[in-house]
């Protein structure tokens, strides 16, 4: 958008504010400008010149020999060729060395003989008008001497803004005014006083609106009894300042009004217009082709709005006119079009037809509807003027779009939360007012706010509260840093348990694997699950990739056997990963599946995988490598159960899970909650998996885990008293684990106790069957003295005594206490 500071001072005061201070001021109004240029500034090389005589050239017939008042010295000789140049005439004078603005440089040179000290100009070689019948005729009582731009006034500057798509209101003249009106806290003046009643009862013509959903509002109004001639100096002067083309004094109205207001305009010939109708509609069949006013045929689609007559288009709307309708020398009557079209519609018919223009770029934005009759009244008020017409004195309102304005309520407080600076309801009211906005004083601290039909860009409140802080000022805004409380947020425990168990477990010698989370079904079958089991409740997708990824995971197991397999058949055998990931069960249709934490390790290999043979032995990994991983999992993350220590309790063959080996697994129990399990998988599983090694699982859920209290670190001196050890050897029925008679040792809770350890298990002659013989080792250590044989030998006979009853043991032969 351009406009010069000029037309700006049509409609407010620029007093004191320099070209600088206002393309700041509109750039923190969020109108950024991108160039102030001063115009005319290659004018200041002619100056006014009084002619003071005039002779005939003695070789040329059409040249004539001018004496020139410069003022300044002896008069210049110059030849001219104008009809106008006479004795007395002030005009504008090229000396040599000058540039015309086509880019001719003016120098002493002979016409026909004679020498010539220069050129007398027309307006059309200075690049001031298209009239190039004759030399400039300046006011004679102008004074001679002065740089021709400062002798008629031509001292202005250009602005250009560049508008965001949500501003369409600041594409005219008028539209930046009302915003420097508001932010200088003056009266805007509007360049039309009344309006014109338009019933249409008094009028020739019709016009009808087919497509009222793209087409809001349209005005007609003729002018008849025009001369078309070319426009007033002051206003092609105007146009060429921001880059538009004068062409005569109809065409240029309705382009100056759609610069000065932002309503575009267009004017038909009466004359051209068959059956005196004017149609809004789409084409019709057989209305392929349309000529424009650049003699360019078009092709048309459905889609597009047209504006026809009786017999078809004649402009194709928002966008150009039609070549057969165009504003003639021979034109006697105009009539006018303002109009508001639909966005969208125009945006598309633009690309569509690849005809770019001033008009369309106001209409695919968006144009108030309340401007239409505004605009044309101004436009025919021009007209009548400068074309000598007569604007009839009534027209057709076409108005099927209308609405009501929009109604906001603002309250003061939330503009001062949210500016975060004091300012008075007051303060508030009167900078909408400054932009057009209408205030209504509400209770307390609110105000309702009634939006203008042209601002198109404001919705809620929060606008309201921004075109505060436009008018005020961007920078008159405190910064302040934000109030943040110093305290780091507390983490997910699941999350820091997740990282603990991955750094454990690889320590462990394990590897991390990270599988699909879509599986087959078919897995459930190799795993020997129950029908009834929760685990085959699956989420199944509705555009698998493939049918081996047709449902959503409920166990990692498979993932990880599937892993083990294409390892083996890649010749690595020792292995040892796991997996942590998100489980998914089945819920209710329409709900989310039912996401839970899972951990699975397996083992299955060398114990010592990749280990030099000189230094390890080949043993292959077995149920206590998995049991220990377990062990040092438990230890590690320092958990306690709900009712003590987690137990590790050898499973069932009624509750063991179906792809393990009851009889070398164990569960992880807290309390009755079973919350993970450890041991061998079942040979048949691993066989429908294509595996044939034995492979060793640790599945935990972690979501029991997490839930966990954790036991606190305690720092623990090192000893400053020696321990003392005992051995207990004792025979007990086969069936009882070696691990529960460790337990009952350590649930006595006799404080010298420092630590137990088993150290032989033995089955076979001299024992007799039924029976296995189990050697201990019991640490007694005081914290605070040096122990005697006589306070050792009492606790630790509690101990055996304890144990017997507790087992039914005995003695070995041969043993010692």
């Amino acid at each position: 958008m351009k406009f010069t500071l000029s037309w700006l001072r049509n409609f407010v005061s620029l007093e004191g504010i320099t070209p600088t201070q206002l393309a700041d001021k509109l750039t923190m109004l969020g109108l950024e400008v991108d160039a102030v240029e001063e115009l005319y500034t290659e004018l200041d090389a002619f100056i006014t010149c009084r002619v003071q005589s005039v002779s005939k050239h003695p070789n040329a017939d059409k040249l004539t020999v001018c004496l020139v008042e410069t003022g300044e010295g002896e008069p210049l000789e110059v030849v001219c060729g104008a009809p106008n140049v006479r004795a007395g005439l002030i005009t504008a004078l090229a000396r040599p060395g000058v540039k015309l603005p086509d880019g001719t440089k003016i120098k002493k040179s002979k016409v026909r003989g004679l020498l010539s000290q220069g050129m007398l100009c027309s307006a059309s070689e200075l690049g001031l008008s298209s009239d190039h019948s004759g030399i400039m005729e300046l006011d004679p009582a102008m004074e001679i001497g002065l740089p021709l731009a400062t002798a008629l006034g031509l001292r202005d500057t250009m602005i250009e803004v560049d508008l965001t798509p949500n501003r369409p209101d600041c594409a005219s003249v008028l539209g930046i005014a009302r915003e420097v009106a508001g932010f200088s806290k003056q009266q805007l003046s509007s360049p039309v006083s009344r309006l014109t009643p338009l019933n249409g009862s008094e009028v020739d013509f019709k016009v009808v609106v087919e497509d009222e959903g793209l087409c809001p509002r349209y005005i007609a109004r003729k002018v008849s009894g025009v001369t078309v001639g070319p426009s007033p100096d002051w206003m092609q002067r105007q146009l060429l300042a921001v880059g538009m083309r004068p062409i005569n004094n109809i065409v240029d109205v309705t382009n100056y009004v759609m610069l000065e207001m932002g309503q575009p305009l267009h004017a038909f010939d009466f004359a051209t217009i068959r059956g005196k109708e004017i149609v809004v509609r789409s084409p019709r069949a057989g209305e392929k082709e349309f000529v424009t006013l650049d003699g360019n045929s078009r092709q048309l689609s459905e889609e597009m709005l047209m504006i026809c007559d009786q017999e078809g288009p004649i402009a194709v709307a928002g966008v150009m006119g039609g070549l057969d309708s165009e504003v003639s020398d021979q034109t006697t009557e105009v009539l006018l079009e303002a109009a508001c079209f639909d966005a969208v519609s125009i945006r598309r018919t633009a690309r569509n037809l690849n005809i770019p223009s001033e008009a369309s770029y106001r209409f695919e934005r968006g144009v108030d509807p309340d401007l239409a009759h505004r605009a044309i009244e101004r436009a025919a008020e021009l007209i009548a003027k400068y074309g000598q017409g007569t604007a009839e004195a009534d027209g057709i309102d076409v108005y099927p779009g209308k609405k009501e304005l929009l109604n906001l309520q603002l309250r003061a407080d939330k503009v001062r939360t949210l500016l975060g600076i004091e300012i008075s309801k007051l303060e508030m009211a009167d900078y909408l007012r400054g932009i057009d906005f209408e205030v209504s004083p509400d209770l307390g601290e609110t105000m309702q706010v009634t939006v203008p039909s042209f601002r198109i860009d404001i919705e809620r409140e929060v606008d309201l509260v921004e075109e505060i802080a436009r008018l005020v000022g961007y920078n008159e805004i405190p910064t302040t840093q934000p109030k943040i409380t110093m305290h780091y947020p507390k983490r997910d425990s699941l999350r820091s348990m997740r990282q603990t168990l991955s750094q454990i477990l690889t320590s462990q010698g394990f590897y991390e694997a990270i599988n699909y989370s879509f599986v087959t079904e078919k897995h459930f079958d190799a795993l020997g699950l129950a029908e009834d089991d929760q685990r085959r409740s699956v989420t199944r997708l509705l555009n698998p990739l493939s049918e081996e990824q047709a449902v959503m995971r409920s166990m990692l197991l498979p993932g990880l056997l599937e892993n083990i397999k294409r390892n083996i058949n890649f010749q690595q055998s020792d292995i040892r990963l796991f997996e942590i990931g998100k489980t998914f069960f089945y819920r209710e249709e329409g709900q989310l599946p039912l996401e839970k934490q899972q951990l699975c390790g397996v083992i299955c290999g060398n114990r010592y995988p990749n280990a030099e043979s000189l230094y390890f032995s080949d043993d292959r990994a077995d149920f206590f490598d998995i049991k220990g991983v377990c062990q040092h999992l438990i230890t590690t993350l320092r958990l306690s159960g709900d009712q003590g220590e987690l137990t590790l309790v050898p499973c069932d063959q009624d509750s063991c899970q179906s792809y393990c080996d009851p009889s070398a697994s164990e569960e992880i129990r807290n309390g009755d909650e079973v919350i993970g399990i450890f041991g061998m998988l079942d040979r048949r599983v691993l066989e429908a998996f294509g595996i044939k090694v034995d492979v060793f699982l640790l599945e935990i859920d972690l979501d029991s885990l997490s839930r966990l209290p954790v036991i606190a670190k305690q720092f623990q001196s090192l000893p400053k008293f020696p321990s003392v050890k005992r051995d207990i050897a004792l025979l007990v029925p086969d069936h009882v684990p070696s691990g529960e008679i460790l337990q009952a040792i350590h649930q006595q809770k006799q404080k010298l106790v420092e630590s137990t350890q088993l150290f032989d298990v033995y089955r076979g002659k001299p024992i007799e069957e039924g029976l296995k013989s189990v050697a201990l080792s019991v640490t007694y250590r005081s914290a605070t003295k040096t122990l005697n044989d006589k306070s050792v030998d009492k606790v630790h006979q509690k101990i055996v005594d304890s144990l017997m009853t507790q087992f039914k043991a005995r003695y070995r032969e041969g043993s010692e206490l």
